[in-house]
């Protein structure tokens, strides 16, 4: 018999790989709800009255819910929220470079990159293209996952000063990577490759939100396969559980009280402030419009979002077993312990002792251990969606999320165990 632990583990290794760009997550997230019977319904039209198993999908943000069959308009939602983006290597406009002899990319930083990570790997690229058709611009999604992209790092005979004063790395002059050798291919600049992968002429296509990845997939790593090694694993890691939980969750015969629903969203890791990030109406107007599909009015949307509760599922800091004094100590976290739920009195996570209960109880229910993570008091703290959506609707809200390290770098680790203690854990709470 297959070890659900593993087999889940595998399966979120086969999400990431298919997700390489928020753009592709939300496909991805899309496919795998309409193989659960979802349907999804355009912004821009009327939906239906009684729409439920419905999944609305912007750009790089998705949401979806389930309405139980005796829902009234008021009836209240049990909402996961997460975001699809992860901080990397964009390219730019005009990205073309010629240098040294050599073809390279014009890129910019997206997020808190750590950057020594995209060095010396092997990367690929992915994102949408937006191709002229003849009723206006068409959106496309593509990928080259052949490696095709390297950044070297500069040789230690040329940066002796390395081993004293660190790496040292401009974000505008020193993550260009190189393409391929001037001349080898003449014409093919970045223009030819995104039309060439689409095929179509170069000239169709209009304009991109392209980005690289490492080339390397995901697969578990550590003796007795005890780790998923991956790249955005903050965080497709929580957007999967989400998914599991929710799919799991309306598979069993058990009645729900409440709407399940999940939104993850886009731009998280640049503060959410735009048409689709957490800061946005976005998830609003999708509560809001889901309601009166019920046949509500602005009233019971508003009794609905009173009767609702958040868990904000982001990835969470392990202890790291070589610098413990970044930690604090009275509140460690391992992985393959259980989801951590995070708390911060400056409400950097949203956490307070009503929202904790809550996950507390879905998570014995689960029979699933809960970990508590806690900032150490003289370091900045990092945020989540977690505040940015309580503050916007009001919502009772809980920040957690599964233990890692490598938080940010191009290559990240967590347990194997987690995703699926996660989605147990989330499952539960849908109930």
């Amino acid at each position: 018999m297959a070890d659900p632990v593993l087999e889940t583990a595998r399966e979120l290794c086969a999400f990431i790989d298919a997700a390489p760009t928020p753009f592709h997550a939300c496909a991805e997230v899309a496919r795998r709800l309409e193989r659960a019977g979802f349907s999804r319904l355009a912004e821009e039209a009327a939906w239906p009255r009684g729409a439920s198993k419905s999944y609305v999908w912007r750009a790089g943000s998705i949401a979806a819910w389930a309405a139980p069959e005796e829902a009234r308009p008021w009836t209240g939602f049990r909402l996961v929220g997460a975001h699809t983006d992860s901080p990397n290597l964009r390219v730019k406009p005009r990205p073309d470079l010629v240098r040294a002899g050599l073809r390279q990319l014009g890129v910019e930083v997206y997020g808190g990159v750590l950057a020594n990570s995209w060095l010396d790997r092997d990367l690929a690229l992915a994102g949408r293209a937006l191709v002229r058709g003849d009723d206006g611009p068409r959106e496309h999604l593509f990928r080259l996952d052949a490696p095709l992209l390297r950044i070297p790092q500069l040789a230690i005979h040329l940066n002796r000063e390395i081993t004293t004063d660190g790496l040292l790395l401009n974000p505008q002059a020193h993550l260009n990577p190189i393409l391929a050798v001037d001349g080898a291919q003449d014409g093919d600049d970045f223009r030819e490759l995104v039309g060439a992968a689409l095929h179509v002429a170069p000239d169709e296509v209009l304009s991109w939100d392209a980005m690289l990845h490492a080339a390397e997939p995901a697969r578990l790593v550590g003796q007795g396969q005890a780790f998923v090694s991956a790249s955005r694993l903050d965080n497709l890691c929580s957007c999967f559980c989400a998914l599991t939980a929710l799919v799991q969750r309306l598979a069993r015969p058990e009645p729900r009280r409440r709407v399940s629903a999940f939104v993850f969203f886009d731009h998280e890791e640049v503060g959410s402030a735009s048409s689709r990030g957490a800061q946005s109406a976005f998830l609003r107007d999708v509560l809001e419009r889901s309601v009166i599909a019920r046949g509500g009015a602005r009233e019971d949307y508003h009794r609905a979002v009173a009767d609702s509760c958040l868990v904000s599922a982001d990835m969470a800091h392990a202890t790291h077993p070589n610098y413990p004094e970044k930690h604090e100590l009275d509140h460690p976290v391992r992985m393959n312990g259980g989801p951590a739920i995070k708390s911060n009195v400056n409400q950097r996570y949203a956490s307070e002792g009503a929202s904790e209960a809550v996950f507390l109880e879905a998570c014995a229910e689960a029979d699933v251990p809960a970990q508590r993570y806690v900032h150490r008091g003289d370091m900045p703290c990092g945020t989540t969606i977690g505040p940015l959506t309580a503050a916007n609707l009001g919502l009772c809200t809980v920040d957690v999320g599964n233990p890692q390290l490598a938080m940010h770098s191009a290559r990240e680790l967590c347990g194997a165990r987690d995703p699926w203690l996660l989605a147990q854990a989330l499952a539960a709470f849908y109930s």
